[in-house]
Formats: structure tokens, sequence, C-alpha cells
């Protein structure tokens, strides 16, 4: 039987010095990484939803009853975003009442919400367009996910809101 020589190097001897740089730098990613995570967060969002928490729990039973007289009205409405040109759009809302008859003599008012940045946010100006249509006119809209929030007033009466979320092409 012959021995086979190996050129291998005993590996180097794992000491406490060697253990403490790896926990160190183990350690120091990790709050690295964090650091960056915490910057970004903090400038991306400023984690305000409603400025005053109790005057939007007091309005929450006025809500839940618009909602209830909403309900019972059964109006049909329904709304759509198209591009017309480089940034510009048309918002298209058509409204009827339960029977399908076009809804007259309403003020239609929305907003289109930008769910990250607070200052982004677009008001919709409404014009009749006949036969229940309202047309608004909207510049310089950002591609990506918006909040549509559209209410219906009545008599100077809110009879109808939604809030549903649309993604707009570029």
């Amino acid at each position: 039987m012959t021995m086979v020589q190996s050129n291998m190097k005993d590996p180097k001897p794992l000491t406490g010095r060697t253990v403490l740089f790896w926990l160190l730098g183990f350690f120091g990613v990790i709050f690295a990484a964090n650091a960056v995570f915490i910057y970004l967060a903090l400038g991306s969002f400023p984690g305000v939803v409603v400025e005053s928490s109790y005057e939007a729990g007091q309005a929450y039973n006025q809500e839940i009853a618009a909602a209830k007289d909403q309900e019972k009205l059964n109006w049909q409405v329904s709304g759509e975003f198209v591009r017309t040109g480089d940034g510009a759009g048309k918002l298209v809302v058509s409204a009827a009442d339960a029977d399908g008859s076009p809804l007259y003599g309403v003020e239609l008012q929305a907003l289109l919400r930008n769910p990250v940045h607070d200052g982004a946010d677009v008001e919709v100006a409404f014009t009749a367009d006949g036969g229940g249509r309202y047309v608004g006119e909207v510049e310089n809209l950002a591609a990506g996910n918006w909040t549509l929030v559209l209410e219906i007033n009545r008599d100077g009466e809110r009879k109808f809101k939604s809030e549903n979320r649309i993604f707009v092409k570029d």
C-alpha cells in the first residue's frame, strides 16, 4: 500500500479573535441593511392616514347610515379612465337609477388619490355629456395605482360614494 502525499496545508485554527470578527461583520451587515430600510421607509410614507382619529371615529355612524341609504337607492354607477395623450386623460362616469334611467340634476365630485404620496392627489371636475354620462378632464396623471373616490350629490346632499382602486397605464 502506498501513501498519497498531498500539498494541502493545515487549516488555520479557529481562534476567539476570528469568531469575534465574523460575529461583528455579520451584525454589521444586518444593522446596515436595517438602516437602509428605515431610511427608505421614513422617506416614502409619512404614516398618517387621517389627521384626527377622534373625528374619524365620530363620523363612523354617519358613514354607516349614508351607506345604508345609498344601498336602498340601488344606483348603477360605473367609471372608466381613458388616456388621451401624454399624461392626460378623461374620467368617464355613467350613472343610472334603479330602473336604468340616466341620472340628471346631480353633481359629481371625484378625487384620484395616490396611495403613496399625499400631495399627488388630483381633483376632477365633471361636465354632463348627456344620457347620465359625465366627463372629467385629467392632466398630468402619472401611471400606477390610484384610488378613485367618487361622490354624487343631489340637492346638496351626498347620495352616493364609492372608493375603487384603479390602475393607470402609460
